[in-house]
This record gives structure tokens, C-alpha cells and sequence, in this order.
């Protein structure tokens, strides 16, 4: 006798799947724009999010903004804050003839700004902080109101960049510098102000995610952006870190995974973490570069 199927459940954490998606494809584009314009993986990227995650909701809860306005308010400040960071912190020991400098600086971020987040916005016996709702409760078309909200979201980053990266010099520079920096030297980009943009850039995409991922669950903490940061790396090593396009499907595939893994396998704690990775490693032994990264042909 088989067993019978509910599949209003597996629709409905799919859906799940697809609203974790989209904050995982946001930090993995945030990861990703950062590693084409500078080759860095910023290890700090989701502690930068969670920063952004708190000043979101300090503007809703203590300066009464709405929470779409504070979500754009904390969007600007992580664009001047990334662009800090690049040129305080980065730019100093980037240029070092020690690659593992940059790993130890944006390591060290991740403790100092988890610290900073702890001791500016945590007060003395404040449990769990809920972040408002930027969506409306009830289904449309079966589906969560939220979980559209935020896969327009998602597509909003993508059109955005898109037309940014593509479509205005501004992005033919973020590109040139990407691809080569030295040559763009020589045609009169200045590669610094390109490098901070790409920061700027890649921590206001950051700030969005984090602000969605403090929307899930019951509340959030300086843990947030711990495992969210996880499953980023995961989605941009899936879809390619050289590649916008394969962050945004990592970040869905992982999602839906992990959904999937926590309803279905029942077994040990921490199982949902095996699944999606298992998946990347299969993925990553047949096409290396991910699923839509580039093969680099170099003469020799």
C-alpha cells in the first residue's frame, strides 16, 4: 500500500524553501559582487548584514519609521559603511604580499562587529527582538503573501544591479576593474573609487537580507547572520562566485533543500545541513567553477 502524499505540505515548504532562498541568494550576491571587483571572500559579510539588521530596527521600533523606509534608511548607511571598511580596513593590507592578511582582517570584522552590534543594541535583559513584518499576513493564489513579497524583492536586487552592471559606465568600470585592474589603471579608472563602490554595493544587498532573515522566525539576535552566512557561501560556491546569475539559483537550490531536508529526513539534529551540502559537492566534483561559473583558459 503506498503512503499517501500531502502535497499541499510540500507546496507549502517549498514556498518556505524559496522565502530562506532569497536571504541566503541576497548574501550570496552580496559575496559574490565583492569577490569579482576584489577576488576577497569577506568572511564578515553577514556580521555586516546583522549591523545593518539592527539599525533597521531601531529606526521602525524607537524612531517610528516605517519598516520599508527603514529598510532603505539602513540600505544607505551599509553603502557608507561598506565603502569605509574597503578603504580603511582593506585597501591597507589587500596589496600585501600575504593573501592570508585579508582573511585574518575580515575574520577579525566578523568578531568586532558582532561585538559592536551586541554592546550598541542589546540592552541588559532584552530577550529575542522581533522585527516588523515589511509584508502583509494571508495567501494570494495559495501562496504566503510574505514569500512573494520577498521573491520580488530578490528580483528587484537582480534589475537593479543589472541595469547598473550593464547598462551605465559606472558598471562598464565595476567590470573593467573586476577583470583586470591594471588596464584599467592605464585607460584612467580610478580602480580605489571602484573598489568601495563594489563594497558599498555588496553591503546594502547584505543590509536587505539581513533585514528579511530578522523578518522569519519568532525573533532574532547577534546569532542571525551565523548560519545565514553558511548557507550564503554554500549558494555562491553552487552557482559560482564570479557569477550574479548562479548566486541567485544557489541561494534558491539551498533553500529549497534545506526546507525539504528539515520535513523529510527525519534523523539527527543538524541533518538539514547535510543535504544542500551534499548537493554542492556533487554539483562542485562535476562542473568545479559551479553551475554558472566561467572556465578560465590561460595560455602557458
Amino acid at each position: 500500500m503506498l503512503l499517501a502524499f500531502d502535497f499541499q505540505l510540500f507546496f507549502d515548504q517549498t514556498m518556505n524553501g524559496v522565502s530562506s532562498g532569497v536571504v541566503f541568494a541576497s548574501v550570496a550576491l552580496a559575496l559574490v559582487l565583492i569577490f569579482r571587483t576584489t577576488s576577497i571572500l569577506n568572511f564578515a559579510q553577514g556580521e555586516m548584514a546583522l549591523f545593518s539588521t539592527f539599525i533597521t530596527y531601531r529606526l521602525a521600533a524607537d524612531f517610528d519609521l516605517p519598516i520599508g523606509l527603514a529598510v532603505l534608511v539602513s540600505a544607505v548607511i551599509a553603502f557608507v559603511g561598506g565603502a569605509v571598511i574597503e578603504r580603511v580596513l582593506i585597501r591597507p593590507v589587500e596589496d600585501s604580499n600575504h593573501p592570508l592578511n585579508v582573511v585574518i582582517v575580515t575574520l577579525g570584522m566578523f568578531l568586532a562587529i558582532n561585538a559592536l552590534a551586541a554592546l550598541i543594541f542589546i540592552r541588559p535583559g532584552q530577550e529575542a527582538l522581533q522585527m516588523p513584518a515589511l509584508f502583509p499576513d494571508g495567501k494570494w493564489l495559495g501562496v504566503q503573501k510574505e514569500v512573494i513579497g520577498f521573491a520580488l524583492v530578490l528580483v528587484a536586487e537582480c534589475v537593479i544591479l543589472y541595469l547598473l552592471l550593464q547598462k551605465t559606465k559606472i558598471g562598464l568600470a565595476l567590470r573593467a576593474v573586476a577583470s583586470n585592474p591594471e588596464s584599467s589603471r592605464l585607460v584612467g579608472i580610478h580602480t580605489g573609487s571602484m573598489l568601495m563602490l563594489g563594497w558599498g554595493l555588496a553591503a546594502v544587498v547584505g543590509a536587505v537580507g539581513g533585514s528579511l532573515a530578522a523578518m522569519q522566525g519568532t525573533g532574532f539576535d547577534t546569532s542571525l547572520m551565523q548560519t545565514v552566512l553558511v548557507f550564503g557561501f554554500a549558494a555562491a560556491a553552487l552557482g559560482g562566485f564570479d557569477s550574479l546569475i548562479g548566486a541567485v539559483v544557489g541561494g534558491l537550490i539551498v533553500g529549497i533543500a534545506n526546507a525539504w531536508t528539515v520535513q523529510y529526513v527525519d534523523a539527527l539534529d543538524g541533518i538539514e545541513l547535510v543535504v544542500p551540502f551534499a548537493l554542492i559537492l556533487v554539483v562542485l566534483l562535476v562542473r568545479p567553477n559551479g553551475l554558472f561559473g566561467r572556465t578560465i583558459v590561460e595560455r602557458v
